[in-house]
This record gives C-alpha cells, sequence and structure tokens, in this order.
C-alpha cells in the first residue's frame, strides 16, 4: 500500500515539476521590484489573518495562542519583508582575470527547491524557507510535517491572493516516509532544505547522492550548553536558564538543555530556578496566563517521560517535576535534574521537551569541555560580565550561535545554523539568499585592450 501511494506521489511529482521547471524561468525573469511588490503583499495578507493563522498552530502544535499572535506570526511577516528587500540586490561581480579576458559572474537561481519544515514551529521554519527562495526566483515544493499542517495550507492560499504566480509554491501536505522521500529523491528537483531531526537529516543526504546529487542544507538536532559564570547576575541567569529549556514546552532545537553552573554562585542558582520551576504555569495554551501548554503529540509526550525515566535510572537527581499534569492531555512538568554526568544519555541525547540537566563546574577549561561534549553544535550561551571569559570561551565552543547574555537571539540579518551533526547551511541573512542561487561564470577574450 505505501509502496503503491509512493509510485503515485512520484508520479504526481513529475507531472508538476515539468511545470515548476518552466515556472523558474518566468518567475525569475519578474522584475526585481515586481517579486518584492508581490513579497511584501504577501506579508501585509499575513498581518490581517493573524488571529486565525495563531489559531491554526496553536491547535496543531500546542502553542501558546498569545505567543504565536505576538510573536511567531509578526516575526514571520517580518522575514518576508526583509528578504523582499533583498531580492533587487542579487548582483555579481565584474572579475579581473590574469590574462586577457574580460569575466563576471551571474547570480542565477538554482531551480526547484524542497523544503521539508518540522512541526514546532510551523509558521517561522515556513518563511525561514520560503522568503528567501523566492526572493532568489526559484520554484518549491513545501512538505509539511504531518502534525501541524494547517497554517502551511492556509498561507498558499495568501501566497495566490498576494499574486504569486501558480506553480511557484507548492504545499505538498504527506508523511515523511512518503511526500517527504518523494523530495529528496526526485530527479527534477535540484536543492533540498531541511529543518528536523539529525536521523531523518542522514537519510535525506543519502536520497540526494542517490539521486541527482541535489545541494543539501541541514538544520538539525542540538543539545545547547549556558554556561553561567559566577560573576553573572543570579536572577538574569536563572531567568535566561529558565527561558531557555521551558520556551515552546522545550520543542525548540536550540533549548538550553543543559546548564553549568560555576560553583561559587551553583547553590544559591539552583533555589532560584527550582522555585522558579515550580512557580510555571502549565495548561490550556488559549489561556493567556499559562505559560507552557501541551507537547505536540503522544508520541513525543511519551519519548520525554521516558527519558525522565533515563535520568532517574542513571542516578541523576531529579530536583522538581517529572511528572505528568492532570489526567487529559499531553501536559508535563518543568523538570529538572542535577548531578549530571556527561556520558548521561538525558546530558547526550536531544530530548526535545521542558527537561533540564544542571552541572557545577570549577573552572573555565572544565566548562568549556562539557560544553563541547556533545555530538551537536547548534548554540550555546554565555552569562558573565567578563569580556575576556566572553572571548574565550565564544571562540573555543564548536556552534554556530553563541549568545552573550542573552538567549533566543534570532534575528532576519543574523545567519544561523549548526556544526557537527547540528547540520550545515545558514537560515537567515544574506548566507540564506545565496543558497537558492547558482554561481554562473562569463569570460570573453579581450585584443589589443588598453589596460589589463
Amino acid at each position: 500500500m505505501g509502496l503503491t501511494i509512493l509510485y503515485r506521489l512520484s508520479i504526481f511529482f513529475l507531472r508538476m515539476l515539468s511545470n515548476l521547471l518552466l515556472m523558474i524561468i518566468f518567475f525569475s525573469s519578474y522584475d526585481y521590484q515586481e517579486r518584492a511588490k508581490i513579497m511584501m503583499k504577501f506579508a501585509n495578507l499575513i498581518d490581517e489573518n493573524i488571529e486565525e493563522l495563531a489559531a491554526l498552530d496553536a491547535i496543531d502544535a500546542g502553542k501558546l495562542y498569545h505567543m504565536c499572535k505576538a510573536l511567531d506570526i509578526p516575526s514571520a511577516a517580518n522575514t518576508l519583508r526583509y528578504f523582499a528587500g533583498a531580492a533587487d540586490k542579487i548582483h555579481g561581480n565584474v572579475l579581473k582575470p590574469s590574462r586577457q579576458f574580460h569575466a563576471y559572474t551571474l547570480m542565477e537561481p538554482i531551480g526547484v527547491v524542497g523544503h521539508i519544515i518540522p512541526w514546532n514551529f510551523p509558521t517561522s521554519m515556513f518563511f525561514v524557507k520560503v522568503s528567501p527562495c523566492l526572493a532568489a526566483g526559484c520554484t518549491m515544493v513545501l512538505k509539511p510535517a504531518e502534525q501541524t499542517p494547517l497554517s502551511a495550507l492556509f498561507y498558499a492560499h495568501l501566497a495566490k491572493l498576494a499574486g504569486i504566480p501558480d506553480g511557484v509554491l507548492n504545499v505538498v501536505p504527506g508523511f515523511g516516509e512518503i511526500a517527504g522521500a518523494a523530495v529528496s529523491s526526485h530527479m527534477d528537483i535540484d536543492a533540498v532544505s531541511f529543518t528536523g531531526s539529525t536521523q531523518t537529516g542522514r537519510k535525506i543526504m543519502e536520497a540526494a547522492a542517490k539521486s541527482n546529487l541535489k545541494q543539501v542544507s541541514l538544520e538539525l538536532g542540538g543539545k545547547s550548553p549556558l554556561i553561567i559564570f559566577d560573576d553573572a547576575d543570579i536572577e538574569k541567569a536563572t531567568e535566561l536558564a529558565l527561558i531557555g529549556i521551558l520556551f515552546n514546552k522545550g520543542e525548540v532545537c536550540v533549548a538550553s538543555s543543559r546548564v553549568f553552573v560555576q560553583e561559587g554562585i551553583y547553590e544559591e542558582f539552583e533555589k532560584k530556578l527550582v522555585e522558579k520551576a515550580k512557580a510555571w504555569v502549565v495548561g490550556d495554551n488559549f489561556d493567556h496566563n499559562v505559560q507552557q501548554g501541551p507537547q505536540v503529540d503522544k508520541k513525543q509526550f511519551e519519548k520525554i517521560l521516558s527519558y525522565i525515566e533515563h535520568g532517574k535510572r542513571e542516578g541523576a537527581t531529579l530536583l522538581t517535576g517529572g511528572k505528568t499534569v492532570g489526567n487529559k492531555g499531553y501536559f508535563i512538568e518543568p523538570t529538572i535534574f542535577s548531578n549530571i554526568k556527561d556520558d548521561m544519555l538525558i546530558a547526550q541525547d536531544e530530548i526535545f521537551g521542558p527537561v533540564l540537566a544542571l552541572k557545577k563546574f570549577k573552572t573555565i577549561e572544565e566548562a568549556i569541555k562539557s560544553a563541547n561534549n556533545t555530538r551537536y553544535g547548534l548554540a550555546a550561551g554565555i552569562v558573565t560580565k567578563n569580556l575576556d571569559i566572553v572571548n574565550t570561551v565564544s571562540r573555543s565552543i564548536r556552534a554556530g550561535s553563541i549568545w552573550i547574555n542573552c538567549y533566543f537571539a534570532f534575528e532576519d540579518d543574523i545567519p544561523f545554523g549548526g556544526y557537527k551533526m547540528s547540520g550545515f547551511g545558514r537560515e537567515y541573512g544574506l548566507e540564506a539568499l545565496h543558497k537558492y542561487l547558482q554561481v554562473k561564470s562569463v569570460v570573453t577574450p579581450i585584443y589589443n585592450s588598453p589596460w589589463l
């Protein structure tokens, strides 16, 4: 049955992609200002439908409705506007070869792009992928996560209202093993951009290699450290640590799931952190007073609970949490473990839930070693007033983003991506735009030139 569906889906893609290849020429030939104008209209339509869109993501993903309305949806519209502003700034270079040639480069759309996005930030991830791709003049097939397809389908509707030509932005819901596999392996898709688990990222790379060697960009898992030094403001540090793990119920790739605290302030820090975690409000995600809604689905809910049991068995100290909230839904208490060892499962695996591993350290060298003792390298946080410590630690941690005295500091013009098994390629910034462009060199001989 599954193979039959996959075959039919592949035929569907084949027919659709023959049109997409033509649409690349059509859409990329649009006047840059016209393309930017359409993208701006798309962003305005998002603003006009903010309540419906926030409700869709809250229903699908268990996200806080008021946070979607205040943060996720407006930020996505602004991402679209940022890249609309870049659409008319795609330039090649005039070169000066050593021999008698005139040469320049063109920046051309890479072609048909396949986007595969995760369920934890359905709106943000949609526009992190789609915005630079539209600005570059590419056509695309986007597969939303099977858990959260609703807002993606609504955005496809708004795209049409904005004037994006049919065939440029295509949303194809489906399961990863069917729809995602078809996107990754199709011979007429020129690039694939994926955000999700490292395990799935491997499969996408393999499919890309076995098909047409399509370009691949991966933003994968994380086990991000937050390192807090003795000179830190404890109140601020505990707030950063709490938000770092509990924002979006811990379903964040850069969640600060490992917190290292220097021994001079450890006891006071631990006490304050536990107090704040116990006061954290878990419940109905449409209630404005609630700080944490339900996990996305039963599978994720059970996975998180299994890791909590692992932590207990491995000998970590459960300071607070560790249980479900209520007898209905997928609610989990904010959970903090202490006395962590670096090789414990809860200190190595990406749990993707409200579970924090707390550890005491003495020296900078010890903190750096523990921070790097992971197969991931997506982000890290440092809390200190000492500039020398900031410089040393930020250059020593192998991660794509280092946040100093802050956390979750995302901006449209700041590149974001991973080291090691957190993937490669960058979202945001002009780096994101460039990954959807090809560089073509054009060379002409020069005869009897008065200068070279």
